[in-house]
Formats: structure tokens, sequence, C-alpha cells
């Protein structure tokens, strides 16, 4: 149960750059999440696969005896759908469809990309920590710079482009 969760349903197991694979491996349920129940069971979502996908990459890492297996891409669901959140909080506010806002989703999916690998700050540190939890963060908080942008590019296009 923990490789299944800690893989994300095997799209950890994609090669090469199984983060990337993760990724976009989050993408359709960010669609599904954002129908079912709009930004607030998307939210919801990302506290509760963040706890789930913890107490699986705790299980894997402490299986495999790797820190930070590169197959385990549960932290880059969780980081893609805060990256994403912005776009469903959006859409749901425009009452459009998510797919509208598909620059937002590019956007996201890029940002977030970059800020995993670049791994600067706060996002150095939990990877650092050497740890489950340090796998989970560094993605929350590559989510969150990504999350951050995405606005202010939605703010900017919307206020100068328009």
């Amino acid at each position: 149960m923990n490789k299944l969760i800690a893989t994300f349903f095997g799209a950890g197991l994609l090669k090469p750059a199984p983060g990337t694979w993760g990724s976009l491996a989050a993408l359709p349920f960010v669609w599904l999440l954002h129908v079912l129940g709009g930004p607030w069971l998307f939210g919801v979502a990302i506290v509760a696969v963040f706890l789930i996908g913890w107490w699986a990459t705790r299980g894997y890492t402490a299986m495999t005896g790797v820190e930070d297996p590169s197959e385990v891409v549960i932290d880059e669901v969780v980081g893609m759908w805060i990256a994403m959140l912005p776009v469903s909080i959006g859409a749901a506010a425009a009452g459009a469809g998510i797919f509208a806002l598909y620059p937002g989703w590019i956007a996201a999916f890029f940002l977030f990309r970059f800020f995993d690998i670049v791994k600067m700050g706060p996002v150095r540190w939990a990877d650092d920590r050497g740890d489950a939890m340090g796998v989970m963060l560094d993605d929350v908080f590559a989510g969150i710079f990504a999350a951050i942008v995405v606005i202010a590019l939605a703010g900017f296009s919307h206020l100068v482009l328009m």
C-alpha cells in the first residue's frame, strides 16, 4: 500500500524524470476535484493527500532505506495541486470552467517544476531534512512559490494586458 500511494499508482516508476510524470499524473485529478466540489474540496484533498502521502512516504523510505527515492512522487502531486489551487479559485470566482483558465494550468505546471528543481530557500531547507516530512514539505514550498507567481501572473494579465 505504501508503494502504491508513494508512487501515485505507479506514475513515479515512469522514466525518465519521475517527478515530472508525477506532476503530470496529478493534473487530471485537478479537474476531477474541481468539478466535484470546487476549490473547497480541492483544498481538503490537498491536506488529506499530504497526510496520507507523509504516512506512505515514511513507510516506503523505511522499507527501501533510501531517504528520498526518485519514484516517490506523491509529494509532487501535493505540490502540483497547491500550484493549481489559485486556478481552481479563479475559475470558481469567474463562474468559468477550469479549462478556460488554461494559461494558469501551463504556468502552474512549469513554475512548480522550476521551483521543485531549483530548490531555493525553504524548498532546499525541507529537502535537506532527510526525512519523510522533508520529502513532502519541499514540494509544498515549491507549490506555494508557484501558486504565488501564478496569482501574480493572473493579476498582471487582467490588469495590464486586458
